[in-house]
């Protein structure tokens, strides 16, 4: 009977901790997801200022982000992908240069629709896009097409490739 006892009140002690530290992984995925719309909106209004910014912004929380209490699997494809995504992260916030940023945010949305399609990240429909003349692919929250690679004229350029949320 004691045995009973203590497996439940193991149980109640630990379900808190894994349950917050499964909470906090989703946070930090979402956090990424939220940075990199962010810079795709800020590659949409051609603003390379905001673009390096946001991606510095990005960079920090990829740094930071402590994956330990993931699953293994998701832990694993993180730590996998970190390196690559802070390194996209790194070039985009070190230049104003917009064409150079949208030739490495191509780069980072591959790296990070990779991500995306491994771990659960959001709870609402992630649109992955491509532009047939660039031969690039981006991450989208909405269905309408806004191209992040070029400006004003050409923004409606591209399709839906492909609709997840795993």
């Amino acid at each position: 009977m004691k045995k009973k006892y203590l497996i439940i009140a193991f149980a109640v002690i630990v379900s808190p901790k894994f349950l917050f530290a499964q909470d906090a992984n989703k946070s930090v995925l979402k956090t990424l997801l939220v940075g990199y719309y962010t810079i795709e909106s800020d590659l949409v209004q051609s603003n390379s200022k905001a673009v390096a910014v946001h991606a510095g912004e990005f960079l920090k929380t990829v740094n930071n982000a402590d994956m330990k209490a993931a699953p293994v699997a998701e832990m694993k494809k993180f730590m996998q992908l970190q390196k690559k995504l802070t390194d996209d992260a790194t070039y985009m916030s070190k230049s104003t240069d917009l064409a150079y940023q949208r030739i490495r945010f191509a780069i980072f949305s591959t790296n990070f629709y990779q991500l995306a399609k491994a771990i659960k990240i959001s709870d609402k429909p992630i649109y992955y896009d491509y532009c047939p003349m660039k031969k690039s692919y981006w991450l989208a929250a909405d269905e309408g097409i806004k191209n992040p690679y070029y400006d004003s004229p050409m923004q409606d350029c591209g399709m839906v490739s492909e609709t997840f949320n795993n």
